[in-house]
């Protein structure tokens, strides 16, 4: 799995070629094999194809219009909206779109207690954990992918249309790669080391 965590990358160009149930149910059981705090698996897989994907990609239009205007849910962040548009079309090309939803999770306009909020924390962890596994498992067979949270621009349209409970927490795109992308640059490892002895 060496060579997958270093040849992995962002993948925003796709093939039209189908991917197999089989191949995506392989990467989500990588998905479901992540370490999760106390156990608790709060994960839960929504696969996106098709005639489904198109329903999709047109209600996260609708959210990104909404935040466009007065009601936006993240007013501070518009500048990122060009880029949410781009992520939309993106979706659009890659054959298959996975939402992920923390089961255990409370919608993210809800209140929390200290206790609650490090809860939530401890899976949102855990679902990372989940998401890294599946981009691993991709990349092993050759399926490029794409970790997504500019859902956030759509959150409240996306969560009405996926009908679920738990708290949306990410998607990701898979498709056969239509690009080839060079590593980006990374932070050094004595800048984010520090040892104490």
């Amino acid at each position: 799995m060496i060579s997958e965590i270093f040849d992995r990358r962002s993948i925003r160009k796709f093939t039209d070629k189908p991917i197999s149930q089989k191949d995506i149910t392989d990467i989500i059981q990588s998905g479901i094999k992540a370490p999760s705090s106390k156990n608790r698996q709060p994960w839960k897989y929504i696969v996106i194809q098709g005639n489904a994907k198109e329903e999709m990609l047109k209600v996260f239009r609708q959210g990104i219009e909404r935040e466009e205007n007065d009601s936006a849910l993240l007013p501070e962040s518009r500048q990122y909206i060009t880029s949410a548009k781009y992520t939309v079309d993106i979706m659009a090309e890659a054959p298959t779109i996975v939402f992920v939803v923390n089961s255990l999770g409370k919608s993210i306009l809800s209140e929390l207690t200290p206790e609650e909020r490090i809860f939530e924390i401890c899976n949102i962890q855990s679902i990372g954990a989940s998401i890294q596994n599946m981009l691993l498992a991709a990349t092993e067979k050759g399926i490029g992918s794409l970790w997504i949270c500019d859902i956030y621009f759509a959150y409240l349209e996306l969560c009405k249309w996926l009908n679920s409970d738990g708290q949306l927490v990410a998607a990701i795109a898979f498709g056969y790669p239509n690009e080839f992308p060079k590593e980006r640059p990374r932070r050094k490892i004595d800048d984010v080391i520090e040892w104490r002895n």
